[in-house]
């Protein structure tokens, strides 16, 4: 059993290390990063916004159903819709988010659309994440802090959440990835203009979008496999950076 545990995951990382090794020997001596410029800081600036827009939400949702919700149908609805919300394709959400978003509030095609129905669509994973990461911490911990006299509120802050933060990093890393792979729900809302926006207003180009427009027009597969190393470059930088916190705040965790 153990051996095919071990030959499992084995197969599993040679798999990865195959498919991001073909990506990057086919990609690495065709980045220009002049050309690219643009579609990195839309990317970029799309998942600092979706991040600043769903992660309080998403994580304060969790924090209600966890630690303040009663158990009934009422929070068996919520946890019912939220599953539902995760299992919903891409597309939809895309042609949801420019409906409601491009058309009827009249955001056009916007960074500003873009980011709102990515933030919808990530929802689902950060709730669902930070509910797990919450539900980790003992109750021992809730226990002896409201048995020195914190209150909830003062419990849920400084000794619940501080124990979650690695859950919680987790939960935005999961997102962060989604939206950088993300391609229909952003050709459909944020638009295809390869320029520097000027404001949130403004349509632009994420690198993934870029990278499926280059494929399907065949206007150059060498040039789509630049645009795939640079996404595999920013996911793996985000990645080391976010588990590096990660890491702090368990040393600093443990050492309290």
């Amino acid at each position: 059993m153990k051996a095919l545990i071990w030959l499992s995951a084995a197969v599993t990382v040679g798999i990865l290390i195959w498919i991001i090794g073909y990506v990057v020997i086919n990609g690495i001596t065709e980045i220009n990063i002049k050309e690219l410029l643009s579609q990195i800081l839309i990317t970029l600036y799309i998942i600092f916004l979706t991040i600043i827009v769903s992660a309080p939400i998403g994580i304060l949702s969790a924090i209600y159903l966890v630690e303040y919700a009663k158990k009934g149908k009422f929070v068996r609805l919520i946890r019912f819709a939220t599953e539902c919300l995760a299992s919903i394709p891409s597309i939809i959400f895309g042609l949801f988010g420019m409906i409601l978003f491009v058309v009827i509030l009249g955001f056009g095609w916007s960074i500003l659309a873009g980011t709102v129905t990515l933030s919808i669509m990530v929802l689902p994973t950060i709730i669902r994440t930070t509910e797990e990461a919450l539900k980790s911490v003992p109750d021992s911990y809730r226990e002896g802090s409201l048995g020195l006299g914190a209150s909830k509120l003062r419990t849920v802050m400084l000794v619940i959440l501080p124990s979650a933060m690695p859950g919680i990093l987790t939960a935005v890393i999961l997102s962060i990835g989604r939206i950088i792979g993300e391609t229909a729900a952003v050709y459909l809302t944020a638009g295809t203009v390869a320029r520097i926006p000027s404001s949130i207003m403004d349509s632009g180009r994420t690198l993934s979008v870029h990278l499926y427009l280059l494929a399907k027009e065949g206007i150059s597969f060498e040039k789509a496999y630049a645009t795939a190393t640079i996404l595999i470059i920013i996911v793996l930088f985000i990645n080391l950076v976010t588990n590096k916190i990660a890491k702090r705040l368990n040393k600093s965790k443990m050492e309290v």
